[in-house]
């Protein structure tokens, strides 16, 4: 049986239709402002959709309109997805503990101060490590790429500032390997994909399954456009397999994810986390220091939570052009998926269509 949340919203046929508008509109206008190709948008609470909207094409070139099983390159909602959801079943067995350092669980990560440096550090963006690094044109194969990720030194010592980190991500996805035995692919699949029937939630997704995906970049490193091969170059370089990029997914799987969340951690019949995980990976750790949670962030008023979304929510975005926001507090979720990278990364028009529509939704829903 499905938990309930704690805020139930009430079936209202004339403010979904209204929400439903709303979200059209604001998706066409970005559409036709060449925000984006195409966009894919999904709103519910822990036990049905409100409002579901697909704008636009899969391609700038003839293409089909995306629907709730479009698969899209998640790129960073890996980091949340694929790699948070994983650690929080991990850290509820006692594999891993929050404040052990890294090297316990990777003893061959070392360098000045990295032993200074605990699990809860990589999940805040606070270890220490750059923010990223072009693994992809330093090496020529994916054991080099990942020795080179280890071997990366500290900017400065755990703790003094947040620096959001590829590179943490990566060495984030070696921990749940280390613990586990199992690839990050391997590990998700198993024990959080199967169970929950994600069937279109997944790396390395195979070709039968590409005329479903959005394009991405025309990019200068491949010199090719990208359909189905993970967008972020570093990825690309690790084999497609990472903890900060490489899952593909649809707004139907990532609507049952959301819903799982609020949900308090079950979903069908099948538990996932207890209730008290959820709330520790989503509250702010030091609200002084940043406003991250252990691997999710949380709204700050100025970014893609909007202005009026407040926390406890949280949630995260990632390159492509995709953002997934869960507010317990109101029983409400936001999916939203775009290739706002196609043709080129130097489309910076979705920020604002992030705000916009976040701001909408939350005001129709309140």
């Amino acid at each position: 049986m499905v938990c309930v949340a704690s805020a139930f919203v009430p079936m209202n046929v004339a403010r979904d239709a209204s929400l439903y508008d709303s979200i059209r509109t604001t998706l066409d206008r970005a559409v036709a402002d060449s925000a984006f190709p195409g966009a894919y948008v999904i709103v519910g609470t822990h036990d049905r959709v409100l409002a579901r909207y697909g704008a636009g094409h899969l391609d700038w070139a003839p293409s089909p309109v995306p629907n709730d099983s479009t698969l899209w390159d998640m790129a960073s909602l890996t980091k949340v997805i694929a790699m948070t959801s994983s650690m929080m079943q991990l850290v509820e067995l006692h594999k891993v503990e929050l404040d052990a350092p890294v090297q316990r669980y990777l003893p061959s990560w070392k360098g000045p101060n990295k032993e200074k440096v605990t699990v809860r550090h990589l999940l805040t963006h606070s270890s220490g490590l750059p923010a990223w690094r072009p693994l992809y044109k330093e090496t020529s194969d994916a054991d080099a790429a990942l020795k080179l990720a280890y071997a990366t030194p500290l900017d400065t010592l755990p703790g003094i500032r947040m620096v959001y980190s590829d590179i943490g991500g990566i060495l984030m996805g070696e921990i749940v390997r280390a613990v586990s035995g199992e690839r990050l692919d391997t590990y998700f699949a198993t024990h959080i994909a199967v169970p929950l029937n994600l069937h279109e939630t997944m790396f390395l997704p195979p070709a039968s399954l590409l005329a479903r995906i959005a394009p991405t970049e025309i990019d200068p490193w491949r010199q090719r456009q990208l359909r189905g091969e993970v967008h972020d170059e570093n990825a690309a370089a690790l084999g497609g397999v990472s903890g900060h990029a490489g899952l593909f997914s649809s707004a139907r799987d990532l609507a049952r994810i959301a819903q799982l969340y609020l949900s308090h951690g079950a979903l069908n019949g099948v538990r996932i986390w207890k209730p008290a995980t959820i709330v520790q990976f989503g509250t702010v750790q030091d609200s002084t220091f940043s406003n991250r949670a252990l691997g999710w962030e949380t709204p700050t008023g100025t970014n893609s939570a909007g202005h009026l979304m407040k926390r406890p929510a949280f949630g995260h975005t990632g390159f492509t052009g995709t953002s997934i926001w869960i507010d317990p507090a109101h029983d409400l979720f936001i999916v939203m998926l775009t290739n706002r990278v196609n043709p080129t990364r130097a489309n910076t028009k979705l920020t604002a269509v992030r705000q916009a529509l976040a701001d909408s939704i939350v005001t129709h829903t309140r």
